[in-house]
């Protein structure tokens, strides 16, 4: 599950009880499974939140080595090893000036 917050930051939440490390993977960190650890919560999921500035990108989730992806972000699209989940972060509102 990806949430997007206001702070520009982005929430990656990934249910999976049973395995002792989780980590983020995708093309905002060249595809590494090594990086981006997650935190596990108490309820069984594991949550990483990163600021990640307007796009689109690709990601899945490598649960004790083996990759996940999340079907419930904002799509998937078929990748070199299976399907990839995608995030869409819209462009920050700017404010405008108004003229006095």
């Amino acid at each position: 599950m990806v949430t997007l917050h206001t702070d520009g930051h982005v929430e990656f939440r990934f249910y999976r009880p049973d395995v002792a490390e989780v980590f983020l993977s995708g093309d905002f960190n060249g595809w590494r499974n090594d990086q981006l650890n997650m935190i596990r919560q108490d309820d069984g999921y594991w949550i990483l939140r990163l600021p990640l500035s307007e796009g689109d990108y690709r990601f899945r989730y490598v649960a004790d080595g083996q990759w996940y992806t999340d079907f419930s972000a904002f799509g998937v699209e078929p990748g070199r090893f299976g399907l990839n989940s995608v995030v869409r972060v819209p462009p920050t509102a700017t404010p405008t000036a108004i003229a006095a």
